[in-house]
């Protein structure tokens, strides 16, 4: 890191009243999650955005790319989501426990679910595709909840709440988020 850099993190440090430690240990869990990320997602990590949005029986999951002109990724993204929501149904959770570590929060009661407990869909959209998690187990909801802020935070920059997305005018007019 540039020492305008590491001042910039120092100002916005002292400005959220954040122990520069912390904003560098998470940069630093950063980093290692976009270097396993790469070895498991065939697109350009960061040339995509992760966007989760909680819903009250779970909750979204959009990968989009951030170049709308970028033709390659977005198959390369849609394939990947189709193959995470085969490998989910049938309850194997190895993709994000090799990306986050096996101890992600949420992960270990996604891993114990019964296959079926959470409907997975998926379906395309503009710049890439979109899995939805349902659930009426109200505990799954909430480790789907936890697994999402966990995605959020490992995934910094590329990575966003989708109610944060949706009001900050990130998503596009007509792009619905659930």
């Amino acid at each position: 890191m540039n020492a305008t850099a590491l001042l910039a993190v120092a100002v916005v440090a002292a400005g959220l009243n954040t122990p520069l430690q912390a904003l560098a240990a998470d940069a630093g869990r950063q980093a290692e999650v976009a270097a396993r990320g790469a070895e498991v997602m065939p697109f350009t990590v960061d040339g995509a955005i992760h966007i989760f949005t909680k819903s009250d029986h779970g909750g979204s999951q959009r990968v989009v790319v951030r170049d709308p002109s970028d033709k390659v990724q977005i198959p390369l993204i849609r394939a990947h989501l189709r193959k995470i929501q085969a490998d989910f149904r049938r309850g194997d959770f190895s993709a994000p426990a090799r990306i986050h570590g096996a101890d992600m929060p949420g992960l270990s009661q996604l891993r114990a679910a019964k296959p079926g407990r959470i409907s997975i869909a998926y379906r395309d959209v503009d710049g890439g595709g979109e899995l939805i998690y349902r659930s009426g187990n109200p505990k799954l909801v909430s480790a789907l909840h936890a697994w999402f802020d966990a995605q959020i935070s490992d995934h910094g920059a590329d990575a966003m709440d989708g109610h944060a997305a949706h009001h900050s005018g990130t998503v596009q007019p007509g792009s619905e988020l659930h």
